[in-house]
């Protein structure tokens, strides 16, 4: 299984693109402008969607990329999203005034796409990939994923701050990669909490929640682009110099668009 990243900042600028991540190249976890770097044969192999929450840097190239590949679709694409997320597309994306409805277009009885919806614990299988629904902690009804390969998953956050619940299941994973939010620096830590992402103080706060025998790769994701440096710095800081309780150094690395996992 191959993950691709074609987006994974906080926020837009040259060479920054938002959340967005391509597997096997038939499904796309999460649609941030990441998608626009994709060849129209690329968008046109996409058969399944699932989104993390309805926030713009996370869906801003969805009705965009249907549009796109429309005249080619031979089957509706399958948008999986929390009940929340679907309700708020259908209000404030697909409605005929942002955008056209295409649950509805060309005909009610055959869209350009179709709604599915989600549930945290619910584990979907697609086109021979496992993805679990985990839980995220957000200012909107939000998930992360896990998709299963081979004999380790690959987890996504989602955008989220404290998060015991997806501690709970993630140590009993055989994890291969964590992708995980840091969006604010420390100096943004009251801004941080009140959106409900995380800063690198809280991040290792939530790190110290992995099991001690538990080893992974760690990446971090959606950064702002002006504090991206900032950040990476202060994570490294509290991770070399003031390590966990169980006193336990990560391997911490920045992600980058164009990064793929290779399960």
């Amino acid at each position: 299984m191959k993950v691709r990243v074609l987006g994974c900042s906080g926020a837009i600028a040259r060479e920054c693109r938002t959340t967005s991540f391509l597997i096997d190249d038939d499904v796309l976890v999460d649609a941030g402008t990441g998608v626009g770097d994709l060849s129209l044969e690329e968008m046109a192999g996409i058969g399944d969607v699932l989104l993390s929450h309805s926030h713009l840097d996370h869906v801003a190239a969805l009705p965009l990329m249907i549009d796109t590949i429309a005249s080619q679709l031979t089957e509706p694409v399958r948008i999986h999203a929390l009940a929340g997320t679907i309700a708020a597309l259908r209000a404030h994306i697909f409605n005929d005034v942002i955008w056209p409805d295409f649950s509805r277009i060309p005909t009610p009885a055959n869209p350009f796409v179709t709604f599915h919806e989600l549930k945290v614990g619910q584990t979907l299988e697609i086109k021979g990939k496992s993805i679990e629904v985990l839980p995220a902690v957000h200012t909107v009804p939000a998930v992360g994923f896990s998709v299963a390969a081979g004999k380790g998953c690959w987890v996504f956050t989602g955008d989220t701050e404290r998060n015991p619940a997806f501690w709970e299941r993630i140590n009993h994973m055989n994890v291969a990669a964590l992708v995980i939010e840091t969006a604010f620096s420390n100096r943004e830590l009251d801004l941080a909490r009140r959106s409900l992402h995380l800063s690198p103080v809280s991040l290792a706060e939530e790190l110290d929640c992995i099991d001690k025998d538990q080893r992974f790769p760690i990446y971090i994701t959606h950064t702002k682009p002006a504090e991206t440096d900032l950040i990476m710095r202060e994570i490294q800081k509290f991770d070399q110099t003031q390590p966990c309780g169980r006193h336990v150094a990560h391997d911490i690395r920045w992600l980058r668009a164009g990064q793929v996992f290779d399960l």
